[in-house]
């Protein structure tokens, strides 16, 4: 994990002093895009759980700062429906996104969000995240996620 984690700071870092994808190409459009799709799917997951499901790749890795690293695909739909659904919605904060292409794989997609807690009528503080999407012919799919909160 150690190694993997090492990865993912020396990406993070590289893409910082890369520039982004042009927020008025394509590619970004269709990021953000796919990003409101999950995160509807995800704020709705009571009637939508399966199709928030078909958002992630078969060999997902979550990476939580809290809970640690996920690699089933089961479980972290299993724990988004008994944790998340009907408790908690999450939204992007405006303008913090940052689209950086990978060429042969997809983007990673950098920024930050806020979730809603549902039951105690409370909002969290912005928190930091970075989605990797892969794309597969025209399809695209989440294969890393790292929340950090």
């Amino acid at each position: 994990m150690k190694k993997q984690l090492a990865i993912f700071t020396f990406l993070f870092i590289s893409f910082s002093i890369f520039s982004q994808v042009e927020k008025s190409s394509e590619l970004y459009k269709t990021i953000l895009n796919l990003d409101k799709e999950l995160f509807y799917a995800y704020n709705t997951c009571t009637d939508n759980l399966d199709k928030h499901a078909s958002f992630y790749a078969d060999e997902i890795e979550f990476f939580h700062d809290g809970s640690g690293l996920s690699t089933s695909k089961e479980e972290i739909i299993e724990a988004i429906k008994n944790n998340i659904c009907g408790k908690v919605t999450r939204e992007l904060v405006v303008d913090s996104i940052e689209i950086h292409e990978i060429p042969n794989y997809g983007v990673v997609v950098i920024g930050y969000h806020k979730f809603n807690n549902l039951i105690e009528k409370s909002t969290s503080e912005p928190s930091k995240f970075i989605v990797f999407w892969k794309q597969i012919d025209t399809n695209w799919k989440l294969t890393k996620v790292v929340s950090l909160h």
